[in-house]
């Protein structure tokens, strides 16, 4: 069986433009979850019920309203299984898909097709629902000068991908690790003595381009980080009228970030406040898989 191919369409316009990760990125993690699932003996039933030289078509569709996320992960895990399948995209990362939308044709060695299927439904359905995810935040505060970010929360080994979702759903990245920012916290805070104390140590230990962040859960904490001087105050927790008061008093000497059980519902009136950012742990440890399947 075979299809005629189609040339990939653009993006909608709506569609968050994000760079895409370099393949030596992707492939490591595409190639050892295809070689998780293929175990010690590979593709049993469908080596056992598939003729080798039989071939196949289907298509990527889109069976919820979402963000598109993951597209190149899918690809590549079509290729690593046999470099004869062919991927012909239709949509790009960052596309707003509605149920039925059609994603990507994928025709070739129905063997390949079948090993690969989960390994890539799994980073499409995954990413796609971080982006998402994200992207009901990010549309709920486009009302505002608000940004929405992630944080450190994510799943293992899946860090690079899941903060690439996030940028695809209109959301910016926090520290990608702990290497490449400061992020002093109140258990750092207890144990230097105190939020001056812990801001000159930091400061004393670290080179003259990584950033300082301080998380406050009080006014008075913000009162005294703002004297030592800080660039980023975290404030964690804190209900609408004390954010308001903490973005008055820091009046732009730092960026501003909200943290703390943040939802589409909660995250206009939060940004209203003026901060200037709102860290979100479950649009990568919690996100709902978008249902995107293959069909016939």
């Amino acid at each position: 069986m075979s299809i005629n191919i189609i040339s990939p369409t653009r993006a909608p316009e709506t569609a968050q433009v994000v760079p895409a990760l370099p393949q030596v990125m992707l492939e490591p993690l595409v190639r050892a979850t295809l070689l998780e699932d293929l175990g010690r003996a590979g593709d049993l039933t469908t080596d056992a019920i598939v003729p080798a030289e039989a071939r196949g078509q289907t298509r990527l569709v889109a069976r919820q309203a979402g963000v598109l996320a993951g597209l190149d992960l899918a690809r590549l895990a079509f290729r690593l299984i046999d470099p004869e399948i062919r991927f012909h995209a239709l949509l790009a990362d960052g596309a707003r898909l509605e149920p039925g939308a059609e994603i990507a044709r994928i025709d070739g060695p129905a063997r390949g097709m079948l090993t690969a299927e989960r390994t890539a439904l799994n980073f499409l359905g995954h990413l796609s629902g971080v982006a998402t995810a994200t992207a009901s935040i990010a549309d709920a505060i486009a009302h505002t000068r608000c940004k929405v970010t992630c944080t450190r929360k994510t799943m293992p080994g899946l860090r690079a991908v899941q903060k690439y979702a996030v940028r695809v759903g209109g959301g910016s990245n926090h520290r990608f690790g702990l290497d490449d920012a400061v992020l002093i916290k109140d258990n750092h805070v207890a144990l230097a003595g105190g939020v001056a104390q812990a801001l000159t140590l930091a400061r004393a230990h670290i080179g003259h381009m990584v950033k300082i962040e301080l998380e406050v859960d009080t006014l008075a904490q913000l009162d005294e980080a703002l004297q030592a001087g800080v660039d980023v105050l975290l404030l964690d927790n804190m209900d609408n009228d004390t954010l308001r008061e903490a973005v008055r008093r820091v009046a732009g000497r730092a960026i501003t970030e909200a943290s703390g059980r943040i939802t589409p519902e909660t995250a206009p009136a939060i940004a209203e406040t003026g901060v200037d950012l709102m860290a979100i742990g479950w649009l990568t440890h919690s996100a709902r898989v978008l249902d995107i399947g293959l069909d016939s």
